[in-house]
């Protein structure tokens, strides 16, 4: 199996998701001679762990590299939970979540002041299944910013409450912060666990996989750990699970137009317009509170108009390489990630001629344009009125100042 590992090493280096199958045809292509594919696929695991690690050894390294992250990152928080197993004799321990927030985006985040945070969770897709819990807001330049992450074993009330204290211990978040979420929608998780994992001292292997299901728990989670914390859910994927049973355009842009209604008036208008295509519908959107997906109904407290999860939908699609990889070799795959977007943020900032960044900048030119179009019209010293034509529309609007 040896020169079979050596001999498939370079093909895994340069696409290691290579199949099997593929790799066996090139082995006896090129040798010609026949070799079993259980033999490959063995050769294939012995390749992968000698280059990303081995998942039961590193759960063994992991204190040590916890402890090497705090000490490179001074001022970086992480935390790991851990419960003693069965017999009370034995030093052995079983590992269950770690959470970590480096130094860096917690001083972005504060330096950034923003009080609208994303919420999401992906999957792992390793022998040892679990979730990636994440929080993301958006920087000055409308780009993802990461804040802080967690490998829990599942998306639970539980668990759950427990990233959210993290994340309000190492933010410094009072418990009445008038903070918004934004997040997808509730769902039940069915799952099949064998992602518990047993360390003598700090060596962890793997015990029976169970059958589990569990209900996702974040917006109670939110409302135990932050009292005045409001909610929003991602507009996409409530147009997803719309889509299940009410399928095309007419049925989309009407449900867009409610969400984006910036008044009660055009939001009743909106909805009547529903109810009368299809009044099912009507009362399948009246089931999901209207303060969780409609402008018209949002406080206004997060002073922004982000109607879609996509920060978190955008941080996981860059964890992707890094959720079938050992613990470490995973939470290595983030951070260096991190970091790379850090430096070239930094680096796109001192080219940035001007005091505002580009998309800023653009937005800026957006809103003059569209000004340009304007005609106005003064009312008294303190009303003016204005006509506006979008969409082959006039409006007539009148401004206070």
């Amino acid at each position: 199996m040896g020169t079979i590992t050596r001999e498939i090493e370079p093909e895994i280096e340069t696409n290691p998701t290579i199949p099997v199958k593929s790799l066996k045809e090139k082995i006896q292509k090129k040798h010609q001679i026949h070799v079993f594919e259980l033999k490959v696929r063995r050769a294939k695991k012995v390749a992968n762990d000698k280059k990303y690690g081995d998942f039961i050894q590193q759960y063994g390294m992991l204190r040590a590299y916890l402890e090497q992250l705090v000490k490179a990152n001074p001022g970086s928080h992480v935390k790991v939970d851990v419960e003693p197993c069965l017999d009370p004799n034995s030093r052995t321990r079983q590992f269950r979540r770690v959470y970590i927030c480096y130094s860096a985006t917690k001083k972005g985040f504060q330096m950034l002041g923003r009080e609208f945070l994303g919420l999401d969770g992906c999957f792992m897709k390793g022998p040892f299944p679990g979730q990636i819990l994440t929080s993301v807001i958006l920087d000055a330049n409308r780009c993802i910013y990461p804040v802080a992450f967690a490998l829990v074993e599942a998306e639970t009330l539980h668990w759950w409450t427990w990233f959210l204290e993290c994340l309000k211990d190492t933010l410094d978040f009072p418990t009445d912060a008038n903070f918004t979420f934004i997040s997808d929608r509730q769902k039940v998780i069915r799952c099949s666990i064998n992602a518990v994992f047993v360390a003598v001292n700090v060596v962890f292997v793997a015990v029976n996989a169970v059958n589990v299901v569990f209900v996702a728990g974040l917006i109670p989670g939110l409302q135990n750990v932050f009292l005045r914390a409001e909610h929003q859910f991602c507009v996409r994927h409530i147009l997803e699970n719309m889509r299940k049973q009410w399928r095309g355009d007419v049925f989309k842009n009407m449900f867009l137009k409610a969400a984006g209604a910036t008044s009660i008036p055009y939001y009743l208008k909106a909805m009547e317009e529903i109810k009368e295509a299809d009044a099912t519908l009507y009362d399948w959107l009246n089931q999901i509170p209207a303060k969780s997906w409609s402008k018209a109904h949002y406080s206004g407290r997060a002073k922004y108009d982000m109607q879609l999860n996509n920060m978190c939908e955008s941080f996981n699609k860059q964890l992707v390489g890094a959720r079938d990889k050992p613990v470490i070799t995973c939470l290595e795959y983030i951070r260096e990630y991190m970091t790379r977007r850090i430096i070239n943020v930094r680096n796109m900032v001192s080219k940035v001629a001007g005091p505002l960044t580009p998309n800023a900048t653009k937005t800026v030119e957006e809103i003059k344009t569209e000004a340009s179009q304007l005609t106005v019209l003064m009312v008294d010293a303190h009303t003016y009125q204005y006509k506006v034509s979008m969409r082959g529309e006039r409006e007539i609007q009148n401004m206070h100042l």
